[in-house]
């Protein structure tokens, strides 16, 4: 079973400079509510470490590269992400780990909700216990 989903921005190709659209509900299949990106993150450093109960994402590598692994509490998926014309979703229920980030690395995040402690699941084994059954 495939978890995750990669998806092809929309990529706008021009001897000036290239440009990729993403908007909410066409090229991301939900409302975005917040955007946010990690960056400077130190070599041999991993970010994510959790899931959530109700948030989908979108990661983009904006800039560099880093590799993506997510759990559903069956089987486990890696992707590496390093083209900023492509988005990764992310479904609630998916324990997520970012890791092997490259020098200079973006990850922006398209997320379907506003910051909600209480929706993330930080724990690996209460993960288990609630989607690996």
């Amino acid at each position: 079973m495939k978890i995750g989903k990669l998806i092809e921005l929309c990529k706008i190709v021009d001897p000036r400079g290239n440009l990729t659209v993403a908007e909410q509900n066409i090229d991301v299949p939900f409302d975005i509510k917040r955007v946010y990106w990690t960056y400077d993150v130190p070599g041999g450093e991993s970010r994510g470490g959790h899931a959530h109960k109700h948030l989908y994402q979108c990661l983009v590598a904006v800039s560099g590269s880093f590799t993506v692994t997510l759990d559903d509490g069956h089987d486990r998926q890696t992707y590496l992400l390093n083209h900023p014309w492509q988005g990764l979703i992310i479904e609630p229920g998916t324990w997520r780990t970012l890791d092997d980030f490259s020098t200079g690395a973006v990850c922006l995040v398209l997320a379907s909700d506003l910051y909600d402690e209480e929706d993330y699941i930080r724990d690996y084994d209460e993960f288990l216990k609630i989607y690996g059954q």
